[in-house]
């Protein structure tokens, strides 16, 4: 009905309009009779209009619908109460230990000895051992083995990477090692705690794919033996325990190394990770044993050890974020902060939109993991975004601080060193 009367209100009033333009109407002195009747016309229309119109307006008395509300339980980004002080536990350490450590430790490419008594203390170890081997975990804690990471990280993140790597081994050992490698393993780091552990993943090719090793295994004799090199391998010096990934049947795998003669070490100081004192090795027929049984995971280990890396660069990003805002609000130009300026602040804004879109990611594949579910696209996903990311918010930490961004004076041009190994590096760790 609202159609029909609009279309004979415009007819009408299209007639009466080309009417008006004719010469014929001032001959017979008729353009007044006809301006009345469009305004009357065009009057009329537009109020029967509107009075079709409000029939079809809802009573103001009306309540909204909505579709119900979905449980608050499906979607809950809360830290439980264990998670909550693990991480006060955690950013305590990091602000109150790695901090202050970062800079001689990076300076002189040396991972500090004192920091392997104040890991000890913290007690990080028993984070990651199950509870028949004297540590504290009951179940796959990967969400919260993230969150350890990211923490530590906003401390430093070459020493944190460092500090993780006993951890990491014993994380793949208690996910993926046959039941007598646990035995032999897990017990080891239950009982001696000054053991040292590291992954070696890592090959010097380009564009290095993780699925497609030049190190290789062979068995004879019911013996395992690699051949091969590795390259950044953190604290590969003193690792007394190495995995490394080697082929095997034309398949990646992970096999246990012990320190040996048949190891020859290389060193090998990278732009950045200096205080995790990375060297390259060189397996010549290393006796090794196999990790894991046919249930093994290749795909989900490499991933788990991305992941790492990830929480790391998100944890190293916030400590650039929290440094550039102190930084913009206490340096003076033009009588004013540079915080004032709008092209400081949206950088600074930035960052933090970038941070949450890491974190996100991050979190929804360790989520996944935890709970068994397939993760590959999601880890994926995570570690694309933050290798572009953590670069970026490090390069505009930089410009923030403008010529001082690029002296050892101030922490942001370690971390912008740093975080380039977060494209760099695949696996090396575990959650």
């Amino acid at each position: 009905m609202t159609t029909m009367a609009k279309k004979v209100q415009g007819v009408g009033l299209a007639f009466l309009s080309k009417i008006a333009k004719s010469d014929l109407v001032d001959q017979l002195k008729l353009r007044k009779v006809i301006e009345k009747s469009l305004y009357h016309g065009a009057k009329t229309g537009f109020s029967a209009l509107s009075r079709t119109q409000k029939i079809f307006q809802p009573s103001s008395n009306q309540l909204k619908q909505r579709l119900p509300t979905q449980d608050d339980q499906l979607f809950d980004l809360n830290l439980t109460e264990e998670q909550k002080m693990t991480v006060e536990t955690m950013q305590k350490f990091a602000t109150e230990v790695l901090s202050p450590l970062a800079h001689d430790a990076d300076h002189q490419a040396i991972f500090p000895p004192e920091l392997w008594q104040h890991a000890q203390t913290l007690g990080l170890n028993f984070y990651a051992l199950p509870e028949s081997y004297q540590g504290v975990a009951t179940e796959k804690q990967v969400v919260s083995h993230i969150l350890i990471a990211e923490h530590l990280a906003r401390g430093d993140f070459s020493l944190a990477a460092a500090m993780l790597c006993n951890f990491s081994v014993i994380n793949c050992i208690t996910q993926w090692g046959s039941e007598p490698i646990q035995n032999t393993y897990l017990y080891a780091f239950a009982e001696q705690p000054d053991l040292q552990a590291s992954f070696a993943v890592q090959e010097d090719t380009p564009a290095f794919d993780p699925y497609h090793l030049k190190t290789t295994a062979h068995s004879k004799d019911g013996q395992f033996y690699l051949n091969g090199k590795k390259s950044l391998v953190l604290l590969g010096e003193t690792a007394d325990i190495l995995l490394v990934s080697a082929e095997f049947n034309q398949r990646p795998n992970i096999f246990i190394v012990e320190r040996n003669d048949h190891i020859l070490v290389k060193k090998s100081p990278a732009m950045g990770l200096k205080a995790a004192e990375t060297v390259e090795l060189i397996f010549k027929n290393t006796p090794a044993q196999r990790l894991g049984d046919d249930d093994f995971d290749y795909t989900a280990c490499i991933d788990l050890g991305n992941l790492m890396w990830c929480a790391l660069a998100v944890g190293c990003c916030e400590a650039v974020k929290a440094y550039c805002i102190n930084y913009a609000n206490q340096r003076m130009a033009f009588e004013e902060p540079i915080s004032h300026r709008q092209g400081i602040a949206f950088m600074i804004a930035d960052m933090a939109i970038e941070i949450d879109a890491m974190r996100i990611l991050l979190l929804n594949a360790a989520s996944l993991a935890d709970s068994g579910q397939k993760f590959h696209r999601e880890a994926y996903l995570a570690r694309i975004l933050c290798a572009e990311k953590a670069m970026k918010i490090a390069t505009d930490g930089v410009q923030i601080l403008g010529g001082h961004g690029y002296t050892k004076e101030h922490p942001v041009e370690r971390w912008y060193r740093d975080l380039r190994a977060t494209a760099i590096m695949h696996a090396g760790l575990h959650a």
